[in-house]
């Protein structure tokens, strides 16, 4: 183990034993439920670690950077919450011979997962446009007259999206 190595496992050390109470329990406060609020810690001094980055080099303020990756996490956290809350309630509507298994539900949201994070990367226009051409159903042409936009800005938009679309394949 090279020197950095160690420097970063102990400032990591530090700040997780500094820290780690006191964002678990601003993350509490934010979600109300204590199991996902440990998740949520680990996986903030995960980002941490991954990051590569002393705690020295996170300035003065090692809460601000520890709130600001939490909060990341939070709002995919609600993101998955919704994606999921969403695929159930349409899953009510299905015939008990139709219900997909366990494990097709699941390997069925880990794809809406991966769908909607795709979806949030994209920029707004494009996602819009997307959802008007992919969901919607409408034509390309008429996706540029509801918006009021070329047809070769909606194609632009469009091949944008099915690019991002292939890196999920």
């Amino acid at each position: 183990m090279g020197t950095a190595e160690t420097a970063l496992e102990q400032g990591v050390r530090s700040l997780y034993i500094d820290h780690h109470g006191w964002l678990q329990g601003w993350l509490r406060r934010k979600l109300g439920n204590a199991c996902d609020a440990a998740d949520l810690a680990h996986d903030t001094f995960v980002r941490v670690m991954v990051s590569r980055r002393l705690p020295a080099q996170m300035g003065d303020e090692p809460r601000a950077l520890l709130t600001h990756i939490a909060k990341g996490l939070v709002i995919d956290h609600w993101r998955r919450q919704d994606v999921e809350r969403a695929y159930l309630d349409a899953l009510a509507y299905l015939p008990e011979p139709e219900v997909p298994s366990p494990e097709a539900r699941l390997l069925i949201l880990e794809a809406l997962h991966r769908i909607d994070a795709m979806l949030a990367s994209l920029p707004i226009r494009t996602r819009h446009i997307f959802v008007l051409a992919q969901i919607d159903g409408l034509t390309y042409q008429q996706v540029a007259d509801q918006l009021g936009t070329s047809l070769i800005t909606v194609k632009r938009h469009m091949r944008t999206a099915f690019a991002a679309c292939l890196t999920l394949a």
